[in-house]
């Protein structure tokens, strides 16, 4: 039995696997997020635990037997966080989180102080990663930054508290700025940029590598006759990706999450920072992968169901079965800023084309289609990167409409696959991760991919429809963009 362990920005989710791979229960715990200040994103880390300890005392509770033979337990999470650790392990302030967006000025700070980065590091500067989000605090909190002894990511604090071992993966450490992603180890450039050295730093292992044993008291909590091991996991993307079978090049996955991702699969390191494309590490061995990343997914149409005061089922229910022509309305989903293409922190969401006649439904069309362009942007940043995808897996809990993955093929002109199991993603991810690290076997004969239920192909006649409206999305970036400019800050 393998235990594999999620930790989202909305909440933790544990799953307990048995040897046939097959999820036989799963727990998940909600989590919040505090912000302080507009474009300020936190989480109190002991938050984390508390919810870790509720979702393993559940599936101890209910599958006691399965939980007594657990020999591996995997970790997969929300990447860039930067938690902050003084003397003794003790934790500093809260997290700060991937999508906070403070440290855009930062950014140019560290451009500046380590020039190579983007060659090293395979990404652009931008503030939602782990480095900027130091510098900041140095400049802003100088206590707290002489008083920092290590930094961790968030998954690397639960494993530490798990086992007493500050140790990281390459695919979360990749997405810190501090490491050298081709040759998979810390770079002491990117370090020195934000006033730090090695000693600061978790050791580094593969995904699949042995990373510690659970304490003693954890096991003896949980039922489990032996401590169980941990496996190096995965930042929260390449835990999907192994969940998925995503391990091979050119294979391809869309999560339509609280963020969105285009991911696909490198054989090796090509980083192509320009348009906001990320080249990381993938989580196992020998591997890594380029991505595109939208800010707000799944998250702009929860926005829009707490705006109407309507649950997202309810909003979506309002829609037709089958979109025959666009909204007549534009959504741009950049309602905590945007990565790809645009790198920019600063901008902000807007609707479009709105008249006396526009319907409810028809803005909430335009929040799925709006996301659906920003996909679209993804695509063609990764096509001028040098990886076409022409067809993805889709997960994430906005896989579950059918009208809104419908939506997505026609814009980006992927055929997408939807999937029967399509919100395992992480946890069931971390859970492969955990077998590899106890019993060794090849990564292939475990990352197998997960069965498909349906592939929605574009709809010719639909895509060439939405051809005006996308231009019409782009356009508007640039015009927000300015009127962001002389807006008060």
């Amino acid at each position: 039995m393998f235990v594999g362990i999620d930790l989202g920005t909305s909440g933790l989710k544990a799953v307990l696997v048995d040897e046939m791979q097959r999820v036989i229960a799963s727990h998940t715990y909600p989590l919040h997020v505090s912000s302080p200040h507009a474009g300020w994103n936190e989480q109190a880390p002991q938050d984390w635990w508390t919810a870790l300890l509720a979702a393993m005392d559940a599936l101890a509770a209910s599958h006691p037997r399965e939980m007594a033979v657990v020999r591996g337990i995997g970790l997969s999470g929300q990447q860039h966080g930067a938690v902050l650790l003084g003397e003794g392990g003790r934790v500093l302030r809260p997290c700060i989180l991937w999508n906070d967006m403070r440290a855009v000025a930062q950014c140019t700070q560290f451009e500046r102080r380590f020039p190579e980065f983007r060659q090293v590091c395979g990404n652009m500067a931008m503030p939602g990663f782990t480095a900027p989000k130091l510098i900041w605090v140095a400049e802003h909190e100088p206590g707290v930054f002489r008083a920092t002894r290590h930094v961790l990511l968030p998954k690397a604090w639960l494993r530490y508290r798990m086992t007493g071992d500050m140790i990281e993966d390459m695919s979360d450490a990749s997405g810190s700025l501090w490491l050298d992603v081709g040759r998979r180890c810390w770079s002491d450039g990117a370090l020195a940029a934000t006033g730090l050295e090695r000693n600061a730093m978790p050791s580094l292992v593969e995904g699949t590598a042995q990373a510690g044993a659970l304490h003693a008291d954890l096991a003896r909590r949980w039922g489990m006759k032996v401590r169980p091991v941990l496996a190096g996991g995965a930042g929260d993307n390449a835990a999907g990706a192994v969940g998925l079978g995503a391990v091979t090049p050119g294979s391809s996955f869309l999560s339509l999450g609280t963020s969105g991702v285009l991911w696909i699969t490198t054989e090796c390191f090509r980083p192509h920072p320009q348009g906001g494309i990320h080249a990381f590490c993938h989580a196992v061995p020998d591997m890594w992968h380029q991505m595109g990343v939208t800010l707000s997914a799944a998250s702009s149409l929860a926005w829009w169901a707490r705006t109407t005061g309507m649950t997202e089922a309810a909003l979506l229910a309002e829609l037709p079965d089958r979109i025959m022509q666009p909204s007549p309305a534009i959504f741009l989903p950049y309602l905590s800023g945007e990565r790809t293409p645009h790198n920019d922190g600063r901008i902000r969401g807007a609707f479009a084309g709105l008249s006396h006649n526009t319907t409810r439904a028809q803005m909430t069309q335009a929040v799925l289609e709006g996301v659906a362009f920003s996909f679209r942007d993804v695509v063609d940043a990764l096509a001028v990167a040098g990886s076409v995808v022409k067809k993805a897996d889709v997960i994430g809990g906005g896989s579950n409409s059918r009208t809104w993955v419908s939506i997505l093929a026609s814009i980006t002109g992927l055929s997408l696959h939807r999937l029967a199991h399509g919100e395992q993603g992480g946890a069931f991810g971390a859970a492969r991760l955990a077998r590899l690290a106890v019993t060794g076997e090849p990564v292939e004969s475990v990352c197998l991919p997960q069965a498909r239920e349906e592939t929605l192909a574009p709809d010719p006649g639909l895509a060439s429809a939405y051809a005006a409206p996308l231009a019409r999305y782009r356009a508007l970036y640039p015009a927000m963009r300015a009127a962001m400019e002389t807006s008060p800050r």
